[in-house]
């Protein structure tokens, strides 16, 4: 039975080695510098996704607001969020442990106490008696539309009266989240559409 070299076999083990170390980089969101710290296996690892930079840019938070970001990953949009509501609370939640971790990590890594993530399928999690001025989440490409209806009706229990939720899709979704904003908020507006990626917003009236 033929078998690799020995120094093959030590050379493969050194560069999965590099893969295990967590990748380290600084991006500026919402006008504010971010360390982030990540790890294979985490959604964008190597750098902020073009769905959550185009949020970002067409999103509006208050220094005092109570926020909510729905699959945080590894924390981009709630740590950025919370840069800019330094009174404020926010939420992250996903239901990966692994992004838990590592945007608690961040969080602190960042000087953020106010921002705080946990594990929770959906909301299925946040305390009830938690109301948002703010409600965002960068919806994967291929959640199913069911999971997105809850979601959507999940947030709106969840939100003040004049609260928003801002979300970014695949243009795909795009008709799905405008017929399902109407349907739970009444009302919706397209923030930006790109070439692949729309921003949209609901608000509680």
């Amino acid at each position: 039975m033929k078998t690799e070299p020995q120094h093959k076999q030590d050379r493969g083990c050194q560069s999965v080695s590099k893969l295990k170390q967590d990748i380290r980089f600084q991006e500026r969101l919402m006008g504010h510098d971010l360390n982030f710290q990540t790890t294979w296996g985490l959604f964008s690892p190597r750098g902020i996704d073009e769905g959550t930079r185009l949020l970002l840019n067409y999103l509006e938070v208050g220094e005092s607001d109570t926020i909510l970001d729905i699959g945080c990953g590894y924390g981009p949009l709630g740590l950025a969020m919370g840069r800019v509501a330094h009174k404020g609370e926010v939420h992250m939640v996903d239901k990966d442990y692994l992004a838990v971790e590592y945007a608690n990590r961040n969080a602190i890594a960042n000087g953020l106490p106010h921002c705080k993530a946990y594990l929770s399928n959906g909301l299925s999690k946040v305390p009830q008696d938690y109301f948002c001025d703010t409600v965002v989440s960068n919806i994967p490409a291929k959640v199913g539309r069911e999971l997105l209806t809850i979601l959507l009706c999940d947030s709106y229990a969840q939100m003040k009266p004049g609260g928003q939720m801002v979300v970014v899709t695949i243009n795909g979704l795009r008709d799905f989240i405008k017929r399902n904003f109407k349907e739970v908020f009444g009302n919706y507006k397209k923030l930006k559409q790109g070439k692949a990626y729309t921003v949209a917003r609901a608000i509680k009236e």
